[in-house]
């Protein structure tokens, strides 16, 4: 088997499918490029979305990285319990999720947890059970410079940051900066527009410093831009998708140079009409994006026919060359959505299924 089919395991006809390969080497691979971007591990605080595993934030911890951006309480939970030194929830708590994020510090108290705020609603409901658990709370400020998804427009942060200040149960530890929005496949154009959107974020960090209030960390980007702030050293960097990779950033962000991680097999289970019928529907495969949403290593697609639940029915000049129960690979388009839809994945090493590692951080707690 050469290096050109690195992502089919010898022992292939073990696998079930649909299902997730990850190749552990390759994930190493893709931390140290992130790193070596990066200038230093210190200057890395990666999303956990993409992969929701503990044995991957196990790697990063090995190689340096002890800082983590988590968006669900069960991803909290993951990282802490694998030994992440410093955990930020990039997401707003509200309802029972203040109780539950009370009781993780009370669950992890050698683990740093912070948690963005946007609101003066959210910051009082919060304040509000921390002074009854007699609990301090880190924050960090979510600024919006153009996403308009969550955060607080620059512009008006002040005040509510100095509620934070002022407060004996809260403690404002920086600003979460997540520019999404920002897309652009030429380089030059994204940091053109990446500049210009974070012009309302200088403005904001001087007026903090003219008023007496430190900014300890500014939290910044996604991967689009990741190279970009990585120029800025004041700056965090918040990549997740490098560690996986998958064939839509490969397309639309060709200047990063990662390595693909984690394939999707599936087998052929019926050729109706001269076409092809894989068992990857979009209970395996995230649906959110239009078509291609999988790009094949192997198999030469003319057309999407249909996706539905449990079914991707393909239409291929080259069918011929295929039989009921072969297996098929695939990048998917978008790797974070995917993983979700996964209980477990394949680990593959050396081209060998030699394990499989157990998503803990796609599930969600509901206490009563």
């Amino acid at each position: 088997m050469t290096d050109l089919m690195w992502y089919k395991p010898a022992n292939e006809s073990s696998i079930a499918t649909p299902c997730m390969l990850l190749f552990p080497d390759r994930i190493k691979e893709n931390i140290r490029r992130m790193i070596h971007m990066a200038g230093s591990a210190e200057r890395l605080r990666p999303h956990v979305k993409t992969h929701k595993l503990g044995e991957v934030v196990n790697l990063q911890l090995q190689l340096g990285i002890s800082r983590f951006k988590c968006a669900t309480l069960s991803e909290v939970a993951m990282v802490a319990g694998a030994g992440g030194v410093d955990i930020l929830l990039a997401y707003p708590l509200l309802g029972p999720g203040i109780k539950m994020w009370l009781d993780l510090l009370d669950r992890f108290p050698e683990s740093r947890l912070s948690v963005t705020v946007d609101s003066e609603t959210a910051l009082m409901l919060l304040e509000n059970e921390a002074r009854k658990r007699g609990k301090q709370v880190d924050l960090f400020v979510d600024i919006d410079n153009g996403m308009h998804r969550t955060g607080i427009d620059p512009e008006k942060a002040y005040p509510l940051i100095s509620t934070i200040v002022k407060s004996r149960n809260l403690k404002f530890r920086g600003l979460h900066i997540y520019d999404g929005h920002i897309h652009e496949i030429d380089p030059a154009e994204r940091k053109l527009h990446c500049d210009r959107d974070f012009e309302a974020v200088s403005s904001l960090l001087g007026q903090l410093e003219q008023g007496g209030i430190e900014v300890g960390e500014l939290a910044c980007g996604g991967t689009p831009t990741f190279p970009i702030h990585a120029a800025y050293p004041k700056r965090t960097l918040c990549p997740g998708t490098p560690l996986l990779w998958d064939a839509g950033y490969k397309r639309t962000i060709p200047d990063l140079d990662f390595l693909p991680a984690a394939v999707v097999a599936g087998r052929v289970i019926s050729k109706p009409m001269g076409q092809v019928c894989l068992d990857l529907g979009y209970k395996s495969i995230a649906s959110e994006m239009a078509h291609p949403r999988l790009h094949f290593l192997e198999l030469e697609t003319d057309e999407v026919i249909n996706h539905s639940e449990e079914h991707l029915v393909l239409r291929s000049g080259k069918t011929e060359h295929l039989s009921i129960g072969d297996v098929v690979y695939a990048l998917p388009s978008h790797i974070c959505p995917t993983m979700a839809l996964h209980e477990e994945a394949y680990i593959v090493r050396n081209q060998l299924v030699t394990e499989t590692w157990k998503l803990v951080a796609r599930k969600r707690s509901y206490p009563l």
